[in-house]
């Protein structure tokens, strides 16, 4: 096996350190020096694209009720940082477009994951690619999502950009479903990780990402196997780790 260099991926920034999916946690990991970012999309009610993870506001706002209840003016008054800390109070929700106008400089892997598992918002993949195209930032970004319709959705509408299907339960054959739905990409749980999957994955010229990584043991695993991804709230300890490796 020829071992590739395993990209250190900040998961919603560096959101062991700061609060999740905000200017902090990415400024944050670009400056650990991860190789890339992965942030959560959801649709407001005037259909934009901002970042964060729930649908729902309460645990890492001020606000309660779902997102998609809101219009952008009312979400940006909401306070996304204060439920981490009081260093970070003021610190508010980003648009898509705000994150990859502050991205589309810095040498970093994307990874955006469309939240339309639960609510499967209309017109999201568009929404999202044409951002993508507008910044010119289609080489270094991978869209994931749970959902299987919306996997396909965007295999139709663009037929070579990385689109990675996420996975946290086991499927019979889970490298060939997931290139039957057109995704190029496998993002998985760790638990999911085992060699079998990622040989059946190296066949199909399927890279595999691995989410939420935080556990030494875990990363060491990770890079045994060789994988394309590490996906983690502590991009620093995983680099340092990386940096061991013999």
């Amino acid at each position: 096996m020829i071992r590739i260099k395993t990209k250190i991926i900040a998961h919603r920034g560096a959101s062991k350190y700061a609060p999740e999916n905000t200017m902090p946690a990415f400024e944050l990991a670009y400056q650990m020096n991860a190789d890339g970012i992965e942030t959560d999309i959801q649709l407001t009610k005037d259909g934009v694209p901002i970042l964060i993870h729930d649908e729902e506001l309460g645990r890492t706002t001020n606000g309660f009720g779902f997102v998609k209840d809101y219009e952008l003016y009312e979400l940006q008054k909401l306070d996304a940082g204060m439920y981490f800390s009081k260093k970070f109070i003021g610190t508010r929700i980003l648009t898509l477009d705000e994150f990859l106008q502050w991205a589309k400089g810095k040498p970093l892997y994307l990874n955006l994951e469309l939240k339309n598992n639960k609510i499967d918002y209309e017109d999201i993949e568009i929404k999202v690619l044409d951002a993508i195209y507008k910044y010119k930032l289609k080489d270094r970004t991978t869209i994931s999502s749970f959902n299987a319709a919306s996997i396909q959705r965007l295999r139709r509408l663009d037929k070579s950009i990385d689109i990675a299907l996420l996975r946290s339960r086991s499927h019979g054959n889970l490298a060939h479903y997931a290139k039957g739905l057109g995704a190029s990409s496998l993002h998985i749980r760790y638990n999911l990780l085992n060699k079998a999957l990622v040989k059946s994955s190296e066949v199909l010229n399927l890279p595999i990402r691995v989410y939420t990584v935080n556990r030494s043991i875990n990363i060491w695993k990770c890079l045994k196997l060789n994988i394309d991804g590490i996906i983690t709230d502590m991009p620093d300890k995983a680099i340092r780790i990386r940096n061991t490796r013999k």
